[in-house]
């Protein structure tokens, strides 16, 4: 009879749940930007090929350099104009979300897997292993994140750093340190609660209390951080892109638009403009949504 009604006391709590988070959702100003952006991005990498009007890489070169709809010499088959070798500037943009998305959110599932069983090791077992650990944060986090990714990349060099998957690894490798550094200070934390102790009292081996009672208790802090950090990946994409070190065409990037767009700024200002927009509104999107998830994730930030 207990284990019936706790079943039925579970699956009333979880609709509440979901209607809390909903509700709180729509509440929240900030919260709803930030979802209706990344929405906007998400289901826009994702029906690229049924959205965009052509083909992003399709040059016509008796269309180069057609204004936006707003003007009135603008050509409305392409509504956002075309750059340089008269490619479709929506097009690209649509395709290039694509890059942006997959690169920070693969790029982050990377660091989250490193830094937080790094951390998790760190916090729990601590003495020599968490002094080795720490050392070795401290030493990644004296270099800023994105010059380390450039350093990284510009060794490889353009034949060994120009796929896509190489980018995801590198940027994935050198970002897990604000993960495994946050989640060692969760860890020492949570080791110390009395249900720890009962756990170890009762036979439980570590790795049994480091992933059914320690692991728990900071998935809302890993979720807020990886929301915040597919931010940054993002930015370092596009800045990497931009120099020339990231994907490379034919592959339709944001940060290669601008790069590309730059020497029109004082003809095609769109060109750099649209994409430099886009990046902007990406990342805001998902700083609100992040910040927002905080709150809600956060007993700290609830009063």
């Amino acid at each position: 009879m207990k284990s019936t009604a706790a079943i039925d006391d579970a699956d009333r709590i979880a609709p509440r749940r979901k209607r809390h988070w909903f509700t709180s959702l729509r509440r929240s100003a900030v919260g709803m930007l930030g979802a209706i952006l990344v929405t906007l991005a998400v289901v826009t990498a994702v029906f690229a090929p049924v959205l965009a009007p052509h083909d992003p890489t399709e040059l016509n070169l008796g269309s180069r350099l057609l204004p936006p709809f707003w003007y009135s010499e603008a050509n409305p088959s392409y509504l956002l104009g075309t750059d340089q070798l008269g490619r479709d500037v929506l097009s690209r943009l649509m395709y290039g979300s694509r890059v942006s998305l997959i690169v920070g959110i693969c790029g982050v599932a990377i660091s989250v897997v490193i830094g937080v069983a790094l951390g998790l090791v760190s916090g729990y077992v601590g003495g020599a292993t968490d002094a080795i650990i720490s050392r070795v944060l401290d030493t990644f986090m004296a270099i800023p994140f994105i010059l380390l990714a450039l350093a990284v990349v510009g060794v490889l060099g353009p034949r060994h750093g120009s796929g896509l998957i190489t980018l995801i690894t590198v940027l994935g490798v050198t970002g897990w340190v604000t993960f495994a550094r946050v989640i060692r200070g969760e860890s020492l934390s949570v080791k110390r609660r009395e249900f720890v102790d009962s756990a170890r009292s009762i036979g439980q081996t570590d790795l049994q209390i480091i992933l059914r009672h320690i692991l728990p208790n900071i998935v809302a802090s890993v979720i807020v951080l990886a929301t915040l950090q597919i931010a940054t990946v993002i930015i370092a994409e596009s800045s990497l892109s931009f120099l020339g070190l990231g994907v490379q065409p034919p592959t339709v990037t944001w940060g290669l638009m601008l790069s590309e767009g730059r020497d029109h700024l004082a003809t095609s200002w769109w060109l750099a403009t649209l994409p430099g927009l886009a990046i902007t509104l990406t990342v805001l999107g998902v700083i609100l949504l992040g910040d927002w998830l905080r709150d809600i994730l956060d007993p700290r930030q609830q009063t």
